[in-house]
């Protein structure tokens, strides 16, 4: 399971039967782990990953709506040793505006641009942090969309003569985060990178969730975002230009990294469902493999997309030093969350209520939610473009 190299990158690993990966980097060369008995060498490849070394724990979760058709890319993880710098990251393939026909796998699959989109972006970011941490590069998102449109440039495409304001070639959002820690140090410098509308998150033990990340919609307001589906107005493609977009933060650690689609985050009933599923989660489980296999159960039973997130722990002592900091934060929230929540979203509906007035009770709660919460989960957010000075 040693998958290192002599610059000390970890690539991400080929599929092999002692492991329950997502394609996320194995957490190697690192502070030694126990090992694993060996599975069958017919095991299928799991959707759920999760390990621990170190002071780095990490998972990653991947799911399909219909099976075989997914268009979300695996989750990317990966950590550099040497250098105490990493990435995580989530590609979601736009089958909106690439549902065309891109490419046919040799047993006759036929896979849309959006697929291949999502996969050629993923494999290009993989690239760009193997030269960043070889280099010792600064982490610029011009460079990233340079590896992206070099990648894309050369993946299979099929130009259509029926064209459209809203068909791409090989659409894709991407959302992740670049990190580097110092050996000794209490502080994480962290740089969001993203284009579409997956998102990056920070999830504080004090605070819990933050979002990294801005949309690039029309809307902004996350609430109205779970309410509306507007397009996207800057998205990873070969046919268009786009914009990598990104700022600088440093935070006190430990801290929990998270990049995640649409489908974990974009199918609860307010923004604060979306930290509640994941320290609920968290607090059920005794690993961080388990963890993971927990969000896919529940994402599974809700959502109406393909998701898939990536997440990071940074400088707890063992996993259970990360569920016992984030206990009582999960008291606050579900405290604060079910003032007034409607029954309508916690029980059985009632056959006799009138559907109007739930709905409106519901819009109601979900207002009141989200002034509450609203302030510490955008205290990290990047201003609009039109802001910036």
């Amino acid at each position: 399971m040693d998958h290192s190299r002599q610059d000390g990158y970890v690539p991400p690993p080929q599929f092999r039967p002692s492991q329950t990966g997502s394609g996320a980097a194995a957490l190697m060369p690192g502070p030694a782990a126990a090992s694993e008995p060996p599975a069958s060498p017919l095991t299928p490849p799991q959707l759920a990953w999760g390990e621990a070394r170190g002071w780095v724990q990490a998972l990653s979760v991947w799911t399909e709506r219909i099976p075989g058709r997914g268009e979300d890319a695996e989750p990317f993880v990966a950590h550099h040793w040497e250098s105490g710098q990493g990435l995580l990251a989530v590609f979601d393939g736009s089958g909106g505006a690439g549902a065309a026909p891109a490419w046919q796998a040799p047993d006759g699959t036929s896979r849309t641009s959006a697929w291949v989109g999502a996969r050629t972006a993923r494999l290009a970011t993989e690239c760009w942090l193997h030269d960043v941490t070889r280099d010792r590069q600064d982490v610029e998102p011009q460079s990233l969309h340079t590896y992206l449109k070099y990648f894309l440039d050369k993946a299979p495409q099929r130009h259509s003569k029926i064209g459209g304001t809203m068909r791409r070639q090989l659409p894709t959002t991407l959302a992740g985060v670049h990190y580097q820690v110092a050996d000794g140090e209490a502080e994480v410098e962290l740089r969001p990178l993203w284009a579409g509308d997956s998102r990056a998150y920070a999830l504080l033990p004090e605070s819990g969730l933050h979002v990294l990340t801005r949309d690039h919609t029309q809307e902004s307001d996350a609430l109205e975002l779970l309410r509306s589906d507007p397009p996207m107005t800057n998205i990873v493609c070969a046919d268009r230009e786009f914009d990598i977009d990104t700022h600088h933060l440093v935070m006190r650690l430990p801290c929990v990294l998270v990049a995640a689609t649409d489908g974990f985050f974009g199918y609860v009933h307010t923004p604060a469902d979306f930290e509640d599923l994941l320290l609920r989660t968290l607090q059920q489980a005794g690993s961080a493999a388990e963890w993971a296999h927990l969000l896919r159960h529940q994402v599974e039973s809700f959502t109406a997309d393909d998701a898939s997130l990536a997440l990071l722990a940074l400088n707890y002592r063992d996993f259970d030093d990360l569920r016992a900091r984030f206990s009582r934060r999960l008291e606050q929230l579900s405290a604060q969350q079910s003032r007034g929540r409607p029954s309508a979203l916690t029980a059985v509906p009632d056959p006799i209520a009138e559907p109007h007035d739930t709905a409106a009770r519901i819009r109601a709660w979900q207002d009141q939610s989200w002034q509450v919460y609203r302030r510490d989960y955008e205290s990290y957010l990047p201003h609009p473009p039109e802001e910036l000075v």
